[in-house]
């Protein structure tokens, strides 16, 4: 109650002043008619001067697309990677230009910008994602643009934006139910209605389905509300509240060498291990329009998870290329029967935190220029509890007596405060624009360690803080001097904050615990690029970036633990385009082709820590070289629309902690050896008749039902089969 108090205090606190401001300005605006305030992405409004790369993916597109999961989505993207080692994306992994995409860690997620992170600082790993039924468009940014959000600024950030509150007097809202193969099947229903004076709106969600290895099945729910209050043509409130629940049989680890060419889908404690996750999210949106070039916006957020998990690997491969139950090592190799005999390990853990952020968007003209200037700070706190529980009696395996009567083996309590500035201004000169910005990241991080892995129960109590301040600026250009078309240039710094839940590890023995505070992540990203829809009918942009990290951040010397690997360089190439012949011919029949391509030709390891057992030279691993999107599609006026297309991903180096040649035992783990290319056929057909409510759609994705290896994190993991669905929507 305390913390949703200072909240709301913190948001009217900021009232007062910009009602004087405003009354200052009152007789200015009395003959001005001040349009209602609309809620947008985190794009500006005035697209060509955005100093930088970004990608949209609006609602059109994933109608067209159909995908299945945000990978599917996502596919097209350039310089996105999205390794799909979860059949529906529950736990998603992207990477943008040759980043680590392992649990997102590097790419900043936001919906309706609030993080979406089980935390963003201590624990920046995507087990959440905004479901697309409930998106409107997606919005992909890599430019110099990014230091207005964070804290991960290295790569690039994905904000997903959901429908608005519907505001014309009318009821509206749509039910669909979606039928596949793998047991697969979801219903989504949507209403709201709203005017003038504000509105409400409910979405309801539910999934399930087989995941892609035996005994890996799944099933989410979801239940959002999202209501608007006009209070004035000045004034306007917004609040969202959201509870997710996943409750899955996933391995968390994948297989060893042999077991993997036995049968690639297999999964031997599959039946057992599970993984739980409840998420529960408040936002609330102050905006107040000042003036017609004035607006303050506050944001105000909060975010509770609590997931655990339940394993009974963790050797994967370390019987001679087959796993070995975790903590019943003498039953031997793991398989469903010795399952049944052995317990496991319990990881559950709770996330909390909550931020306050006021941003005040201000059109002047203070240097003699038309300028937009943003000026901002959020005031951010995490909590975050990690536990474990292991043993090797069966009845481990239910996670209550597990925390009664198992060993404690992790008791981790990590506290976060962060404070984040930022300031942009966009000079507009001509057909020039000119756009300087600066963030600071300020944040202290303490860990207090009760009990950790490698250390024996009840050891000694460790504590440790981190103390991080790191200012980061950017600047960005933009030319507009040929019709329909920018050039753009931009450098920027960018920042990931360090892993404490990750650096625990005891090296000393059973009587230590030690806290190893890894350094931010640090880059210098620079860009050139184009986009331009200056023939009737095509679109096309291309980026040449070049990304320098000083410290990346690599597996350390324990599993589980991380370390500065030392100095890294990503150069590359994007391109992305679309041919409408439909309206290049004027015809209402619409052949189209769509493709995007990314050269990823230096990802490597330059200046390096000996202690991360990396060494100048290597490839930066899961960093493909390659990557390709392409569809071709038709759409008829009558409403019915087909495309095929082909995704395609290069050959990719494994984790370098586990180098070709290392030692036997390592290539057998799985965890050691290339990952070959692969290309995959995706379609989607989608008919709704002229003036009909009703959509009808059918989505298929591997449909030449390829096998592919997708990971080696730990151990092998097979991609998904072929997955086909269809469904019908109504609209009203």
């Amino acid at each position: 109650m305390k913390k949703k108090s200072l909240l709301m205090a913190t948001v009217l606190a900021f009232n007062p002043a910009m009602e004087v401001l405003a009354e200052e300005k009152e007789r200015q605006d009395e003959t001005v008619n001040i349009s209602p305030v609309v809620v947008k992405g985190i794009l500006p409004d005035r697209l060509e001067s955005v100093p930088g790369s970004y990608y949209l993916v609006d609602e059109k597109a994933l109608e067209e697309r159909r995908p299945f999961s945000i990978q599917e989505a996502l596919n097209n993207v350039p310089g996105v990677h999205v390794v799909g080692e979860n059949s529906f994306g529950l736990g998603v992994n992207i990477g943008v230009r040759g980043l680590d995409p392992r649990r997102t860690a590097r790419t900043l997620l936001m919906e309706d910008g609030m993080p979406l992170f089980l935390a963003p600082y201590g624990d920046p790993a995507a087990h959440y994602t905004t479901p697309l039924e409930r998106v409107q468009r997606i919005e992909v940014v890599k430019g110099s643009g990014q230091i207005l959000y964070g804290p991960q600024t290295v790569g690039g950030m994905i904000n997903f934006v959901t429908r608005p509150v519907p505001s014309d007097g009318q009821v509206h809202g749509n039910v669909s139910a979606t039928l596949g193969n793998n047991d697969f099947s979801s219903l989504y229903g949507t209403i709201g209605a709203g005017d003038e004076r504000g509105g409400l709106m409910i979405d309801a969600l539910h999934k399930k389905g087989d995941g892609i290895r035996h005994n890996h099945d799944f099933e989410i729910q979801e239940y959002t509300a999202k209501g608007q209050l006009n209070l004035s043509d000045r004034h306007t409130l917004i609040a969202k509240a959201s509870y997710f629940r996943e409750s899955s049989h996933v391995s968390e680890t994948g297989l060893g060498l042999v077991e993997y060419n036995e049968n690639k889908y297999q999964a031997p404690t599959g039946k057992n291990d599970v993984f739980e996750h409840e998420r529960t999210t408040f936002q609330l949106q102050h905006l107040f329009q000042i003036n017609t070039q004035a607006k303050l916006s506050t944001q105000a957020y909060y975010a509770k998870s609590e997931r655990a998990s339940f394993r009974q690997i963790n050797d994967p491969g370390g019987l001679g290329g087959r796993s070995v139950m975790d903590r019943c090592t003498g039953l031997g190799v793991a398989t469903e029967a010795n399952a049944e005999l052995c317990g496991g390990r319990w990881r559950p853990r709770e996330y909390e935190y909550w931020g306050i952020e006021p941003r005040l968007d201000l059109q002047h003209s203070l240097f003699g220029v038309e300028s937009n200037a943003v000026l901002g700070f959020r005031y951010h706190r995490e909590d975050i509890q990690r536990n474990q529980f292991r043993g090797s009696d069966p009845r481990i395996q239910n996670q209550g007596y597990a925390e009664a009567f198992g060993d404690h083996r992790e008791q981790i309590h990590t506290d976060v405060e962060a404070k984040s500035y930022y300031a942009q201004n966009t000079f507009y000169v001509g057909d020039w624009t000119f756009t300087p910005g600066l963030r600071i990241e300020d944040l202290r991080i303490r860990t207090d360690i009760l009990r950790a892995e490698g250390a024996v129960q009840n050891n000694p109590q460790s504590k440790d803080t981190n103390h991080q301040s790191k200012v980061l600026p950017g600047l960005g250009l933009t030319w507009n001097g040929i019709e329909k078309t920018t050039l753009f240039a931009g450098v920027h710094k960018g920042f990931a904050p360090p892993r404490p839940d990750r650096d625990v590890y005891a090296p000393g023995g059973a009587n230590t615990a030690v806290v190893v505070n890894t350094k931010p992540e640090e880059s210098t990203n620079w860009e050139l690029g184009a986009r331009t829809n200056y023939i009737k009918g095509v679109t096309f942009e291309t980026t040449l970036f070049h990304t320098i990290f000083d410290d990346i951040v690599v597996a350390g010397p324990t599993s589980g633990s991380f370390i500065n690997g030392g100095q890294s360089q990503q150069s590359g190439v994007e391109l992305a385009g679309r041919i409408n012949f439909g309206h290049i011919y004027d015809s209402a029949h619409n052949v189209y082709v769509a493709g995007s391509y990314t050269n990823l030709f230096t990802a490597k390891f330059k200046k390096t820590n000996a202690a991360a057992d990396v060494f100048s030279g290597d490839r930066l691993p899961y960093a493909p070289k390659h990557m390709a999107s392409l569809s071709l599609g038709y759409a008829h006026p009558v409403g019915f629309d087909a495309r095929i297309g082909v995704d395609y991903v290069s050959e990719q180096q494994e984790d370098v902690s586990y180098r070709d040649g290392r030692s036997k035992a390592d290539v057998l783990s799985g965890r050691t050896g290339r990952i070959p290319a692969y290309a995959l056929l995706n379609a989607s057909v989608n008919y709704r008749p002229i003036g009909s409510r009703v959509s009808y759609f059918m989505s298929a994705y591997n449909l030449a039902d390829k096998e592919y290896l997708t990971s080696r994190v730990d151990g092998m993991v097979v991609g998904r089969q072929r997955q086909v669905f269809g469904g019908i929507r109504y609209d009203f």
